[in-house]
């Protein structure tokens, strides 16, 4: 079963990659897709028996490619960014390794039932990355789950406490807006976490032409919105000369995160002391706890702010947005303003709505 299925993802590798591919004009790239990603899908379910990386699998989370994760058992963040895993080296198993290292090609699973991305991974290469010149479109449409637009201008350099982060960076794999590929990160787990690591893989293949088996895998815990963090494993196929294992943390410095929702607030938690006033009532004793259960998805507005405010204004194109509108964190910090005014106060001193949120509906 397992050749069979392996025989078909080759073939259509071959097809995608215009090896050797009849009438190339005539084939359907997306419809092909589609198939390699269900030819895949099987092969994963095939692809060995569960392997517990850490721990027993009773607290872990299953991944696509047969490996158990438990992520519980995951040390706290210590003020670094990532910890290496099992010594450094990949858990790929030697199925997964000869299935995925035939051809470049790129995995993603569908969302869950919550709208949480999964495990995706990828064997990359030249001819997965981007076409020299070509640029990132804009992804600000896609809001993953937990996704909340909000500032923190005194603790955080660029502001943004979110990032829309690729699983599998755009510089390796070309996804742009592929909702399947977009999660919701600290900007400190997007640059400071994951950057490194993605420029490591990029610069090995810039560099050799060679190609990387790789691997992302979300920690999810219950039903938090919001991941703790990322497993990445990277493997070089045709050397050693890549390869790492380690655990990015999606947290970021000075600021609380209420993992279930995906709220925050500025706090000193890294001495023991939380003041998060995010609710519609001071949280007390218990803050976090208080603060999951108290505050839910549908009642964050007032959680999602810098102060309190009805709109975001960008003061030099005269444009009123909506707070989480995707075009809030293209405003640069010099042109950007918060205000409780109504829309009708705005239109009546010169401002017009954004094309893109409708903040008039």
């Amino acid at each position: 079963m397992k050749r069979r299925i392996a025989c078909t993802l080759v073939i259509l590798l071959a097809l995608l990659c215009g090896c050797q591919a009849p009438n190339p004009d005539n084939i359907d790239k997306e419809e092909l897709r589609e198939e390699l990603q269900e030819a895949m899908r099987d092969v994963v379910a095939d692809s060995g028996e569960a392997v517990p990386v850490i721990g027993g699998e009773e607290s872990g989370s299953t991944v696509a490619s047969g490996v158990t994760v438990d992520f519980a058992a995951i040390p706290d963040w210590n003020g670094e960014p990532s910890i290496e895993m099992n010594g450094n080296v990949p858990f790929f198993t030697d199925d997964f390794v000869e299935v995925f290292s035939s051809g470049a090609l790129e995995f993603y699973s569908d969302l869950d039932d919550l709208g949480r991305v999964g495990e995706c991974f990828a064997c990359l290469g030249l001819e997965t990355m981007p076409a020299e010149g070509e640029q990132r479109g804009e992804i600000g449409a896609i809001k993953p789950s937990g996704w909340h637009t909000v500032k923190y201008p005194d603790v955080i350099p660029d502001l943004y406490l979110y990032n829309r982060c690729h699983l599998i960076g755009w510089q390796l794999g070309a996804e742009n807006d592929n909702e399947l590929n977009l999660m919701t990160g600290t900007r400190y787990l997007n640059v400071t976490g994951m950057l490194p690591y993605e420029n490591q893989v990029a610069d090995y293949i810039h560099d050799t032409g060679n190609h990387v088996l790789y691997r992302v895998t979300p920690d999810f815990r219950g039903n938090d919105l919001v991941a703790h963090g990322l497993l990445i494993e990277a493997k070089s196929v045709e050397d050693d000369g890549c390869v790492f294992c380690v655990y990015c943390y999606n947290v970021q410095p000075h600021i609380w995160i209420s993992y279930a929702t995906g709220i925050s607030s500025e706090d000193d938690f890294m001495n023991g002391e939380v003041s998060c006033d995010v609710c519609d009532e001071p949280c007390t004793d218990g803050c976090k706890e208080d603060c999951d259960n108290e505050c839910s998805v549908e009642e964050t507005d007032s959680c999602d702010s810098v102060g309190e405010y009805r709109f975001v204004l960008n003061t030099h194109t005269m444009k009123i947005h909506t707070a989480d509108c995707g075009s809030v964190e293209d405003i640069s910090d010099d042109n950007i303003a918060y205000t409780d005014k109504t829309y009708e106060e705005l239109v009546a001193e010169g401002y017009s709505p954004c094309g893109r949120c409708h903040p008039e509906r």
